[in-house]
């Protein structure tokens, strides 16, 4: 079996430091839901073209930009009714939006004789035609944390352009490029250990689940597998059937658990959540790791990744990813070991080309490539202006600005 993207690499005291374009449109506002007034995070925004782009960050906010007039927005939410919107001057600085559940017909619930294996492989095998054939360019958001306990030590953020071959074609001519890039850390004299993911912005090629199948989409890894049907619901106003999965076996490398969403109408994926297997911590290790320093302890908690994409009325392709890792880290001469949690976060923001040349090897972002190493420090209020991003949480928010006021009271060597 292909080893899971997510790769961490601690890190010991190299912890220690090592212009204007055209006006935006920019419309921002939060996603509730519409009974219990709760944040709703990750859901979906897109301007009415359907090219640009966002999600909602974990307190329901959101900011989407446009260089042509934002007249009205999308937004659609898993399990929610998808809602239009108008924007106009008077609401465009603080839309609120409310969804309310959405429905399943009777006919929809009626899945118990349904074999949720046979659904799968049928699903598998129409990837070539519900994923877009064509090769496209296409432009994201990606940002990478570490904390510490609840302290952030380490934020990246950059925006990216990705080629994507058609679905139809054979794999390995996907690449990133980053196209502008910044970093923040926030250094103790304690902090003797970090943690980073190795080729982080290419997680999207990595973990496109569509292409490389090998990961869990192969029929050698199905195998390994028991599927069972959940309760239906909706995505984009679509009924999505939904499919458990968990380790059938006891294997020589570690499985996953999770859920599988597939549309009901075509039969395309549309979202997978998978956990690592933490049944066997030396395997899950193994799994996870890929060098720590001598004399450091490392016993892991979750590894949960969300790969999801987006129906655009003809085809799909990816518009979403999410990676946690959690883990307990610490030299093995300390008492007790200290939690860690790194997140990675993608959102395809807009469609740049649907008849794309690939991104030159000398000018991709490489898999080996630690994105921790690529990034300068930033301070530029200003510097994702003219790009949409996922807003950063109201606490990612606060630390940031305390990152950028240490990273700006150090003395200038």
């Amino acid at each position: 079996m292909k080893r899971f993207a997510h790769i961490l690499i601690l890190l010991l005291a190299v912890l220690v430091e090592a212009t204007a374009q055209n006006a935006m449109f920019n419309v921002a506002g939060t996603v509730r839901d519409a009974k219990t007034g709760k944040r709703l995070p990750q859901a979906s925004i897109t301007t009415q073209a359907g090219k640009v782009a966002t999600v909602t960050n974990a307190d329901g906010k959101f900011t989407i930009k446009s260089s042509l007039p934002i007249h009205e927005i999308w937004v659609s939410c898993m399990g929610y009714s998808a809602v239009k919107v108008t924007v106009d001057e008077n609401n465009a600085n603080d839309v609120v939006v409310k969804l309310s559940p959405g429905t399943i017909m009777l006919s929809e619930l009626i899945v118990s004789n349904m074999n949720a294996r046979e659904i799968v492989e049928m699903a598998v095998d129409k990837i070539p035609n519900n994923f877009s054939r064509n090769n496209e360019l296409l432009r994201c958001f990606y940002r990478e944390t570490t904390q510490k306990g609840k302290r952030f030590i380490y934020v990246a953020e950059a925006v990216t352009d990705i080629y994507k071959g058609g679905y139809n074609r054979l794999t390995g001519v996907d690449r990133v490029a980053i196209e502008k890039g910044r970093k923040l850390m926030n250094v103790r004299q304690a902090d003797t250990l970090g943690a980073k993911i190795q080729g982080g912005p290419t997680l999207p090629v990595a973990l496109d689940l569509m292409k490389n199948r090998e990961i869990l989409l192969s029929r050698e890894e199905l195998d390994l597998y028991n599927f069972t049907m959940d309760i239906p619901v909706t995505i984009d106003g679509r009924p999505q059937l939904v499919i458990n999965f968990h380790p059938a076996f006891v294997t020589d490398h570690v499985l996953y658990h999770g859920k599988m969403y597939v549309d009901r109408q075509n039969l395309a994926f549309t979202r997978i959540v998978m956990s690592l297997d933490m049944s066997n911590e030396e395997a899950a290790t193994k799994a996870m790791l890929l060098h720590k320093p001598n004399g450091v302890r490392f016993r892991p908690k979750e590894l949960t990744t969300t790969v999801a994409y987006r129906f655009d009325g003809e085809v799909s392709r990816m518009h979403y990813l999410k990676s946690d890792v959690r883990f307990y880290c610490d030299w093995k001469r300390k008492l007790f070991a200290q939690p860690f949690h790194v997140e990675a976060e993608m959102v395809v923001t807009d469609l740049m080309s649907q008849d794309a040349t690939p991104i030159k090897f000398k000018n991709s972002f490489s898999m080996l490539d630690s994105f921790y190493d690529k990034v300068e420090f930033f301070a530029d209020p200003s510097f994702w202006d003219d790009y949409n991003i996922i807003e950063p949480t109201e606490s990612l928010e606060h630390a940031i600005h305390k990152l950028k006021k240490n990273q700006a009271d150090k003395p200038s060597i």
